[in-house]
């Protein structure tokens, strides 16, 4: 996993998270992806991605340390769940510390201590929720969503799209700044991470489809210039790690649009220069996941990795593993953690209720996470109660952990020929209470 070996069940110590010393150096280590094995009649596959700081098994959860942290927990927490890499946000780290203390401080992962594989988004995300005021999540359905709820007139846009680029305020103190693909490719390089994405529009499934048009060719032009960027880049930072570059596919829920962007992006080329990976980006109708993912799918390169950028349900990963998705990330198991929600093979539920006020057991029957290992939900539900920070450290370890178990267990079940099985076994039980 390119950091640590998992805690074993019961431990009550995380392991190391110092890096082992390389064969060779960080920065002659090349980037690459290969394809393991594959599923009958169906896109998923497993593979390894290889990296400078090391490999990824994929498919695999990503998980998110949006400001160069995983909130409330520390990384060799992280490792402990068995995380295979982080991934961290541009914007938020541009705006502060700012990408050239980052750099100065040896790049993202030696900046927050965890030496294994990194990603960084290119921003666009933000463009797209400050942009039109919308939520800090993507809907994946319309409906009951008004025109309101995307272009609320009395709401102020902290972001503005031009062809050239995005200008936006500071959510911090409201200042002025400018991301442009160039912009984007400095801030990234500059943090460090192994892969990266190309700066792109990320649109809402209420955007006409005359302007996700519109915004697909946007994207692409950004990408030709993300590339030209990525290149120099790359030449002027002599000794540095290489830097894998995503191009981001969007294309919402219209197909030709995804086809379109994809088979784009998959011969873009700039001098020389072509994409290590994709992005699957923007709002994704959740009902057709994976046959959005399956059309992007289809149009890229098997030897490359894709990564579908905000998702973590399970019945999303399954849908996306077979469609052929490699990697993915999101906020939410952190997130939801926070406030109590906790992930168990049966379902999500709130240690906050009552009925948890007495309830000497772990979070999960046979979790092999620390929290489950040492912690009882009666204790949890104290800690919720008396608003203690210890809370979020506990149920973000437990909800990171089965986030990442489920993927690496998809990932076995493939191996194994028992996909099938297994899909329908576990949501089956997961979402037996919402029948």
């Amino acid at each position: 996993m390119g950091c640590c070996a998992r805690r074993p069940p019961g431990s009550s110590r995380w392991p190391s998270c110092r890096p082992s010393v390389p064969a060779e150096s960080d920065a002659a280590r090349p980037f690459g992806f290969s394809v393991a094995s594959t599923l009958p009649d169906a896109l998923g596959r497993t593979g390894v991605i290889t990296t400078p700081h090391g490999e990824i098994k994929t498919p695999a959860f990503i998980v998110v340390g949006t400001k160069a942290t995983v909130k409330a927990v520390v990384p060799e927490a992280v490792a402990a769940v068995g995380g295979q890499a982080v991934l961290a946000n541009a914007y938020h780290l541009y705006l502060q510390p700012g990408s050239d203390i980052v750099d100065a401080g040896g790049g993202l992962g030696a900046f927050m201590n965890w030496p294994g594989p990194t990603f960084t988004d290119s921003g666009g995300f933000q463009v797209m929720s400050q942009g039109v005021g919308f939520k800090k999540v993507l809907a994946m359905d319309t409906a009951g969503l008004a025109a309101s709820d995307i272009v609320a007139p009395n709401k102020e846009r902290m972001a503005h799209v031009d062809d050239d680029g995005v200008t936006f305020k500071s959510f911090l103190n409201g200042s002025l700044h400018r991301f442009t693909p160039e912009v984007s490719m400095r801030v990234q390089h500059e943090l460090g991470a192994d892969i990266m994405f190309a700066f792109d529009e990320l649109t809402t499934l209420a955007d006409s489809r005359a302007y996700q048009e519109a915004s697909v060719e946007r994207t692409h032009r950004w990408a030709a210039r993300c590339l030209a960027a990525h290149g120099e880049l790359t030449r002027d930072r002599v000794g540095k790690p290489y830097q894998a570059l995503f191009g981001v596919v969007q294309g919402a829920q219209y197909e030709d649009l995804r086809r379109r962007a994809a088979s784009g992006l998959a011969a873009l080329e700039v001098d020389g220069r072509r994409f290590d990976g994709f992005g699957l980006g923007g709002a994704i109708e959740k009902e057709n996941l994976g046959r959005i993912v399956g059309w992007c799918c289809e149009e890229l390169p098997a030897d490359k990795p894709r990564h579908l950028l905000g998702i973590s349900e399970p019945d999303d990963f399954f849908a996306a593993i077979e469609a052929g998705a490699d990697t993915f990330d999101c906020v939410n198991p952190s997130r939801v953690a926070r406030n109590g929600a906790i992930y168990t093979a049966d379902g999500r539920y709130n240690v906050n209720t009552a009925a948890n006020r007495r309830a000497f057991a772990p979070l999960e029957a046979g979790c092999d996470c620390y929290t489950c290992a040492h912690y009882t939900r009666a204790y949890l539900h104290h800690l919720f109660k008396a608003k203690e920070m210890l809370a979020s450290t506990l149920a973000t370890i437990h909800n990171e952990r089965f986030t990442v178990r489920l993927v690496d267990d998809i990932r076995a079940s493939i191996e194994s020929g028992s996909f099938e099985a297994f899909r329908d076994e576990f949501l089956g039980r997961f979402y037996a209470g919402r029948r």
